[in-house]
């Protein structure tokens, strides 16, 4: 029998599991270093496979981390997943800030083409944005930015495009507490976001988010980029759309004056998500991007790590890269959060990997997680932030969202991302207005056959042909190069205009 090399990857020394490059038939010999192993069983591509014993009950490891528990006695060369593996209570608790070090940003910092706005944030694209304060308004918006589809914008070439904001909620809730703020918060973000040039602001004029108070809070803008109506004041949906598109077409008037000009990379705010992992998401992709973002931090940038519920056993891995105890506590106060919310609504933070995580080789929330944490590379924890919250520190930070993407990246556009990085594994289409979303392959099967939606391709790592240090500094000029206005496939395929989900909390009444 052929003895097969290269199959496997060995990420630690101390592991007992290693991951299939490729899937594997059941009664292959595969070499690891001096040792030959056969399979017991087909391991499918990204799954794991035991290179050791491993008893009943003992912590299964991967990353050099404990990933779950084994439910039975494991032999070499037994498939590792769902049906011999399940959650681990081991204590990942090292003390608040062990591994801070300081980031020195460089004195001389990359930079990019950006619009800058009066505010001095920057934006890396220029749209119109059409924002509704209640879901009885979202027709209207959609009707106002779809007048300005097709060859309407050729005369405004500086100007992205006119998107329609809409959601399903702002009324049926209390006018005050936890609910209505965090609405509030999460289009008062949006309408400050720098990739909007102007903003028009639509209410049906009865609804308990009113227009007027959302407005007076938002930052200042240029005269003619910030306008509000009311269909009720209008006197009905038709009078709305055809005032609503008068005045859109004089924001672009404005709007198409505006010009890139080079800017350091400290004005980067980068969404960092993960969507459709699979086994080799913490391997290639995911890394690789932490790689990016150490880059990023260390040229001044900011990188925005969330998913709260996919952090869930990994969290040792940034309380000791915290600034500070103070840090520390936020973070964990928020998981704590997390566990009494899932409890009360009779589930567990082990319910997370999907399907499609699980049939990718994600056996446990603890796996899962361990390979999201990389994402944010290696620099210090600067700063933990709410849903939807302004993030004004430079660094590596963390927002509290829900792992579901959709809502998670409407929360860091909200707090100022003028950019996402969304790595895939199964492969997520998520694009996103008016923040342009790039893909990160994990595995080069999956770029090949979704070649039109992925943007580049970490699962060259796998391959051998890229290391995670090349594979990074490709991925940081690839940010550089979006931000200064190269589309992304999502951009180049016109989505991104239903991606807009905030997080709903509080009764519907």
């Amino acid at each position: 029998m052929n003895v097969e090399s290269d199959s496997l990857i060995l990420l630690r020394e101390q592991d007992n599991v290693a991951v299939a490059r490729h899937a594997l038939a059941a009664g292959v010999e595969v070499k690891l270093g001096a040792a030959t192993l056969c399979t017991r069983a087909p391991i499918p591509s990204g799954h794991k496979v035991a290179v050791r014993r491993i008893e009943e009950g003992a912590a299964v490891l991967k990353y050099g981390q404990v990933i779950g528990a084994a439910t039975g006695d494991i032999e070499v060369g037994e498939h590792v997943h769902t049906q011999n593996v399940g959650m681990s209570t081991a204590d990942r608790e090292p003390a608040s800030g062990s591994a801070f070090e300081a980031t020195v940003v460089s004195g001389s910092p990359a930079t990019f083409q950006g619009y800058v706005r009066a505010s001095g944030d920057v934006g890396t694209r220029n749209f119109i944005g059409v924002i509704a304060s209640v879901n009885c308004s979202a027709t209207v918006c959609r009707h106002i930015a779809e007048a300005f589809r097709g060859n309407a914008l050729e005369a405004f070439p500086s100007v992205d495009g006119v998107v329609a904001i809409t959601h399903g909620s702002g009324c049926g809730m209390a006018g005050s507490g936890e609910g209505i703020e965090l609405l509030r918060r999460t289009l008062r973000g949006y309408a400050n976001n720098p990739n909007f040039a102007g903003v028009l602001l639509i209410g049906l004029g009865c609804e308990v988010n009113q227009i007027a108070p959302l407005v007076e809070t938002l930052a200042a803008r240029e005269d003619g980029l910030i306008a509000a109506l009311t269909i009720q004041e209008e006197g009905g949906t038709r009078e709305t759309i055809q005032k609503g598109i008068e005045i859109v077409g004089n924001m672009l008037v404005a709007a198409d004056r505006a010009v890139r000009s080079t800017v350091s990379a400290a004005h980067l705010k980068v969404g960092l998500q993960c969507g459709g992992s699979d086994g080799y998401s913490g391997i290639s992709a995911n890394p690789a991007l932490g790689y990016a973002v150490d880059l990023l931090v260390r040229n001044g940038g900011t990188a925005i790590l969330s998913e709260t519920p996919e952090i869930y056993g990994a969290e040792h891995l940034l309380t000791s890269r915290a600034a500070s105890p103070a840090v520390t506590d936020k973070l964990l106060g928020k998981l704590r959060w997390w566990e009494a919310y899932t409890l009360a609504h009779h589930g567990d933070m082990n319910n997370n990997p999907s399907p499609g995580n699980k049939a990718g080789g994600i056996t446990t929330i603890l796996e899962k997680s361990l390979g999201a944490v990389a994402k944010g590379g290696s620099t210090g924890l600067m700063e933990v932030y709410d849903y939807a919250e302004s993030v004004t520190q430079h660094g590596l930070v963390f927002m509290d969202t829900p792992g579901y993407d959709p809502v998670s990246a409407t929360g860091q556009v909200a707090g100022g991302a003028n950019l996402i990085c969304f790595t895939t594994g199964r492969g997520s289409v998520y694009g996103c207005k008016p923040t342009p979303s790039l893909k990160l392959a994990t595995n080069t099967r999956m770029f090949e056959q979704m070649s039109m939606d992925m943007d580049f391709n970490c699962g060259a790592i796998v391959d051998g042909t890229l290391d995670i240090a090349q594979a990074g500094a490709q991925i940081f000029q690839l940010m550089l190069d979006t931000a200064s206005g190269r589309k992304t496939c999502s951009e180049q395929h016109g989505m991104g205009d239903s991606e807009f989900v905030p997080w709903q909390l509080g009764a519907v009444m």
